[in-house]
């Protein structure tokens, strides 16, 4: 691989004044800069991106952490993260799995966007003890160089559950998301507590924010002997899904046997048919504050924690049986 020192020999310069032309640096002439700039084109010189990070200690990347990248939910979060990363010249990279990890302490990256389960706590806070800027989406910590921004899932919640007592729901069950998510457990234990204090029964299957676990969910309530219509909130929309797929191979029908709310409004829950009910919210601003965050962390400007709000999109999915 062709290095500076071949670049400075051929052009008959000290290494150091390569190193400034094809830094941008002011210490050479625009004609010098020019001269040396057309020799790396033509032996293919490649910059060494880990040796200037090193000297520089900044690579205007961001790590965006993600549990994994199934499903449609995340397109438009990682869009609204890099149009608000772009505005400031930065660039970010996806990552997901243990060894991506190491991008943050070998500071490889500037600071991370973390909506990843598998980090642990502990694990965040000790690069954040380092100095290392992170922003997280799906827990709480408090710490200098941690900021938040958080979904309102407990008011989300509340919304589908006020829904199903306004349709004279007198069981719901619920659809669970992975013990480990922040988002699905706030999910959970909001609605579980709104329908304790309206007495209704409740009844939780176990889900995993997959299409395929919403079907086996669908499966696992229709062995059960129940009375019409059966009332199920899915605490994401990937379930709701696969709780339709199932229905489709049946004689019952979605909106009439049984009544479906999502949560998340992915793109998919608008064309489905009846329409999904769900809980809505912009991923893309989620992203943008997101950038807007980490960049001011990086900064060093005053930035502060912040939520996404939800709000209930209508569905025929769901809806009184008497309309």
């Amino acid at each position: 691989m062709v290095g500076i020192k071949e670049i400075a020999k051929k052009a008959g310069v000290s290494i150091s004044t390569v190193s400034y032309a094809l830094n941008g640096s002011s210490k050479v002439t625009e004609a010098t800069r020019a001269r040396i700039q057309a020799i790396a084109e033509e032996l293919d010189y490649v910059p060494n991106m880990a040796a200037r990070t090193l000297k520089r200690q900044q690579t205007n990347i961001i790590g965006v952490y993600l549990a994994d990248y199934g499903g449609s939910f995340y397109g438009e979060l990682l869009d609204g993260i890099k149009k608000g990363l772009e505005a400031q010249n930065y660039e970010m990279i996806v990552c997901s799995g243990n060894k991506s990890h190491l991008f943050i302490p070998e500071r490889m990256i500037d600071g991370a966007i973390v909506l990843d389960w598998t980090f642990k706590n502990k694990e965040i806070e000790q690069y954040a003890d380092r100095g290392h800027f992170l922003v997280i989406l799906d827990r709480l910590i408090t710490h200098k160089n941690v900021r938040k921004v958080l979904l309102d899932n407990k008011g989300g919640a509340t919304l589908a559950i006020e829904k199903a007592v306004a349709c004279d729901t007198k069981k719901l069950f619920l659809v669970s998301g992975p013990e480990k998510s922040y988002d699905g457990q706030e999910r959970l234990n909001a609605s579980m507590k709104e329908l304790e204090r309206f007495g209704i029964e409740y009844e939780i299957i176990s889900g995993d924010f997959t299409e395929p676990s919403g079907y086996r969910a669908a499966k696992e309530i229709m062995e059960k002997e129940q009375g019409f219509p059966i009332d199920i909130f899915a605490l994401n929309d990937e379930m709701a899904i696969g709780i339709y797929k199932y229905f489709k191979e049946t004689s019952y029908e979605i909106g009439r046997d049984v009544r479906v709310i999502g949560f998340d409004n992915i793109d998919i829950s608008a064309f489905v048919q009846p329409r999904l009910a769900t809980i809505s919210y912009s991923k893309h601003r989620w992203g943008m504050l997101a950038a807007e965050k980490i960049i001011q962390l990086i900064t060093g400007e005053e930035t502060e924690d912040d939520h996404i709000y939800t709000s209930y999109i209508e569905g025929d999915s769901f809806s009184d049986r008497n309309e």
